[in-house]
This record gives C-alpha cells, structure tokens and sequence, in this order.
C-alpha cells in the first residue's frame, strides 16, 4: 500500500471525525500515561493505553543508553505530530503524497543552569523541524498545507504556548508516609 492509498483512507477517518464533531456527538479525549522507574537500572518504563515505550539516558548521564532520553522523546513527539497532522490535512485537501519524513533538532546543554551557564536553558531548546515532501502538487498546495499543519499541529502548538502544568506529591507505602502521617495525625 502506498501513502496515497493511506491517504485515501485517512480521508475517511477524517470526514468521520468531522460529522462527529459538527453532529456535536464527538467528546473531549482524557489522556493518560503512566512512568514507572525500573530498579537497579532506572530505566523508565512508559505506558500509554496497551502500548509501552522504554526510556533511558546515555552513559554520560548514568543511564545505560537502553533507550531514548526523555528530551529526544520529546523531539520525537514532535515529528510524530507534525508528520500526523500533516497526513490528516492532505488527505482533508486531497494534497498527493508520494513520500514525508519530518526531522527533528534540538539542543541540550548539560551545563545549564550551573555556575557560568545560569542563563543557558536547562530544557530542550533551539527546536526545529524539517519536512522532506516528495509530492506532485503545486508548491501553492504544500505552502497552503504547511500553514495549516502548523496552525493545527496540538505538540507543535503545546511547546510553543506557556501551559499551566499542576503537580503534586503523594508518599506511598514508604516510612515516609507513614512519619509523615503521625507528624500531621498530632
């Protein structure tokens, strides 16, 4: 099956999704993933819905490199989106595709935030992403088509828009807990 044929199908999901949304019976998706810390190695088993993804760190770090690192996830998070979204708008266009990668770079500086570096970021930064199109559309439709894509891309627009992110700590089966329960139980 080629991408034109995906494309072809994608058309139907996205009418779909459409109707559902127009017809008011689409809802608000409530996502979840759930991190856990491996012993003796601390690799960071991820699990999303049914699927799991393992994330390490380089040597450099203390990791065993027995996965990607949590900033290249992001990078990585990144192209998913834009390379999915930018199939959801060709097929909504009827834009032809014969191939698209997305490539993303970024920067990590371990230094940051250490004395000499207090302004170099401690996060990812100078983000960019490249698109390799292979299409025989007028170059018109692919502008028109990046526009949208970058618009309507949901990573794309996270990292580029502050967000308000809660947190919380909960001590769980630990002599901390129970400690911590006793001091405030007085």
């Amino acid at each position: 099956m080629s991408l034109n044929d995906y494309l072809i199908e994608k058309r139907a999901a996205v009418q779909a999704r459409s109707a559902a949304i127009e017809s008011g019976t689409a809802q608000p998706a409530q996502l979840k993933a759930h991190v856990r810390a491996e012993g003796r190695s601390g690799v960071r088993r991820l699990r999303i819905r049914d699927h799991q993804v393992i994330s390490d760190s380089p040597p450099d770090f203390a990791g065993y490199n027995l996965g990607p690192s949590s900033p290249e996830l992001q990078l990585g998070v990144l192209g998913t989106c834009v390379t999915h979204i930018f199939l959801i708008h060709a097929a909504e266009r009827q834009v032809p595709l014969e191939s698209l990668e997305v490539e993303v770079t970024g920067v990590i500086d371990p230094r940051g935030g250490k004395p000499g570096h207090e302004q170099t970021p401690i996060w990812p930064h100078q983000i960019a992403y490249t698109v390799h199109i292979d299409s025989p559309a007028p170059r018109a439709d692919i502008d028109a088509l990046f526009e949208v894509v970058e618009r309507n891309c949901p990573i794309l627009n996270l990292l580029r828009n502050p967000q308000t992110i809660r947190a919380e700590v909960r001590l769980v089966n630990s002599k901390a807990a129970t400690q911590a329960k006793s001091v405030h139980a007085h």
